[in-house]
């Protein structure tokens, strides 16, 4: 018997987590297209103030997902734009070290303004305890994933 389309399964959850966040991104995408802010310039903004100050460029990479070479050309952009900085990192002059100027602080607080309601509506149907609960779920698929990728270079 074929599980329905609306059932979720083990054969099937990661696919249907993947289809979230997918249609998680385009809703997202389209709010900020409306404000003139592109996915290359929200995401990375958004990334850095999550991480934190002076945070290593490779970190960042990371984070968003992408490779650092293609990072570094939506940097530079930023610099252009005044929204962050990029110094060298005085522990590792090969380093680079990113943080957020005061126009970029700005603009992350414009993203949060179109991101909180958002989620908002988009967890509305949630309790405290059920995110709690999937929030333990998350975190334990992120460290199984991360150990599997570690196991694969082995």
């Amino acid at each position: 018997m074929k599980a329905s389309d609306h059932d979720i399964t083990r054969s099937n959850l990661m696919f249907r987590l993947a289809i979230l966040t997918r249609k998680w991104r385009q809703v997202i995408d389209h709010e900020f297209h409306i404000v003139g802010l592109t996915e290359a310039t929200w995401r990375p903004l958004l990334h850095l103030h999550l991480l934190g100050d002076r945070v290593r460029q490779k970190e960042l990479a990371a984070s968003v997902g992408i490779e650092d070479p293609t990072l570094v050309r939506v940097l530079d952009t930023l610099v252009d734009k005044g929204l962050i900085r990029r110094v060298e990192d005085s522990s590792d002059r090969r380093a680079k070290l990113i943080s957020l100027t005061p126009e970029g602080l700005s603009t992350v607080d414009r993203i949060q303004q179109i991101m909180i309601p958002l989620e908002q509506k988009l967890l509305n149907d949630f309790s405290d305890q059920d995110i709690e609960s999937i929030g333990k779920f998350i975190l334990t698929l992120e460290s199984n994933a991360q150990n599997l990728r570690w196991d694969t270079r082995k």
